[in-house]
């Protein structure tokens, strides 16, 4: 086994003393090779150890002579990496500084809304009252265009035979 085979990937357990002396044990047995006997004494001496390079060791090792594997695991606890922070985009940045700078201007007003002068905020049509007003007020300006532009029409044109008959025409047609 190379040097990249101490690289701890995958299932990392904590090394107790059962695995410790399970690992001295085998790392001077002359039916495993250079390899295995080395990593064997290299991973003896570590806190922590691949799940995977102990289990081959113990599938390598004499069958009589080694421990079940749930005893020789037993007690061990497992260790979690913790990973690598994720970057944040810029455009995240961006928006996460804009949020902050909301939460800021709130805070902001929250704390000196009792000394500061109330907002008048005032929104059109937000009672009934205004928006019949408004509808009320709409329908005279009509009104009162119709009788503008009627009177004015026949002021103008009520002596032009030519208008008289279309208006009237246009009134009655079949």
């Amino acid at each position: 086994m190379s040097s990249d085979d101490l690289n701890q990937t995958g299932l990392v357990i904590t090394l107790t003393e059962s695995i410790r002396s399970f690992l001295l044990s085998i790392s001077d047995d002359p039916r495993l090779s250079q390899e295995l006997q080395e990593l064997a004494l290299a991973l003896s001496s570590a806190t922590d150890a691949s799940y995977k390079q102990i289990r081959s060791l113990w599938i390598q090792s004499d069958v009589e002579a080694r421990p079940g594997l749930i005893s020789l695991f037993s007690g061990s606890n497992f260790v979690f990496a913790s990973p690598k922070p994720r970057e944040k985009s810029e455009e995240l940045k961006e928006r996460l500084r804009k949020l902050k700078e909301q939460a800021e201007r709130r805070e902001y007003q929250e704390l000196v809304k009792d000394i500061t002068p109330k907002k008048n905020v005032h929104e059109p049509f937000s009672t009934y009252k205004d928006q019949i007003g408004f509808g009320l007020h709409v329908a005279l300006i009509m009104f009162t265009g119709y009788l503008v532009g009627h009177f004015a029409f026949r002021a103008l044109f009520n002596h032009s035979p030519i208008m008289r008959y279309y208006w009237i025409g246009f009134w009655h047609a079949p």
